[in-house]
C-alpha cells in the first residue's frame, strides 16, 4: 500500500559537496519519513541542472573541499533566485559547512579571494590564518532546550546577522567563530551548522522538525499530530 503523503528532497550538489558523507542526511530523512508513513524521495541537483523551488519540499546542502566549493560557488549563481525563494518561503533545508557558507553573503577562500554566496542569509565568513577549529562540539538551543552534538573541522569563521538566530549556544567546542559563543544559524526552517557529515543521524530532532514543517507546508490543514509524536532517539 502506498504512503498517504510524499515529500521530495533536493540534494544540492550532492556529487560535489559530499566530502563528509552528507548523503547520510538524505538517508536519515527517508528513514524517519518512512516511520511517519511518508514516502520521501530525493534528487541530486548539480552543475547545469535546473532548480525550481516549487519542485521540492526539503533540501540538503553539504560540505566540500576548496576546489569543489569554488566550482559550486560559480554555478550556484544560476540557481540563486530559486534557492533564495526556497529558503524565504520557509521550506526546510539543512546546510552544512560549505553549504552554510554558500547561502550567506560571501566567504573568503583559501587564497584570500572573496567568493559570493547566494545572499539568502546575511551571515559572512572569513578565514583564520594557519589555524582550524577541530574537535567534538556540543551546543544547546535556547528556544527549545534541545542539545545537539557534532564534530567540527573548519578554518572559516562565520558571523551572523541580526535577523539570524544561532542553532545553539556553545557548551563545548568553538562554533561559528570562537568568539561569540554561537554555533550555526536558524532562519525560518533553514538549519545551518559546521557539524560535519550526517548530523541528522546524531541529532534526529532536527530531522523531525524538518519533516513536520515540510508536511505542514505541502498539506495545509492536515493533522500531523501522529507523525509529530514519533519518538526520536535522544541525542548522545
Amino acid at each position: 500500500m502506498s504512503a498517504k503523503y510524499s515529500l521530495r528532497i533536493a540534494h544540492l550538489y550532492g556529487d560535489l559537496m559530499n566530502t563528509y558523507g552528507d548523503l547520510g542526511n538524505v538517508l536519515v530523512l527517508k528513514y524517519y519519513g518512512k516511520q511517519m508513513g511518508v514516502d520521501v524521495s530525493s534528487n541530486v541537483v548539480s552543475l547545469d541542472n535546473d532548480f525550481k523551488a516549487s519542485d521540492y519540499d526539503m533540501a540538503v546542502f553539504g560540505g566540500g573541499q576548496d576546489f569543489e566549493q569554488t566550482i559550486v560557488s560559480k554555478d550556484i549563481q544560476t540557481k540563486k533566485e530559486e534557492i533564495n525563494k526556497f529558503i524565504h518561503e520557509g521550506k526546510p533545508m539543512v546546510a552544512i559547512c560549505g553549504g552554510y557558507q554558500l547561502i550567506g553573503k560571501y566567504y573568503i577562500g583559501a587564497k584570500g579571494e572573496k567568493i559570493q554566496g547566494t545572499g539568502a542569509l546575511d551571515h559572512y565568513t572569513g578565514q583564520q590564518e594557519n589555524h582550524r577549529f577541530i574537535g567534538n562540539i556540543e551546543i544547546k538551543n535556547s528556544e527549545n532546550g534541545e542539545v545537539y552534538h557534532g564534530f567540527e573541522n573548519h578554518q572559516g569563521i562565520t558571523f551572523l546577522s541580526k535577523n539570524e538566530k544561532p542553532l545553539g549556544e556553545v557548551i563545548k567546542g568553538h562554533g561559528n567563530n570562537g568568539e561569540d559563543g554561537t554555533e550555526g544559524a536558524i532562519y525560518k526552517n533553514t538549519y545551518c551548522t559546521y557539524f560535519h557529515g550526517p548530523i541528522l543521524a546524531r541529532n534526529g530532532q532536527i530531522a523531525k522538525h524538518m519533516l513536520i514543517s515540510a508536511l505542514k507546508q505541502k498539506y495545509p490543514g492536515q493533522d500531523f499530530s501522529q507523525q509529530a509524536s514519533l519518538k526520536i532517539p535522544a541525542t548522545f
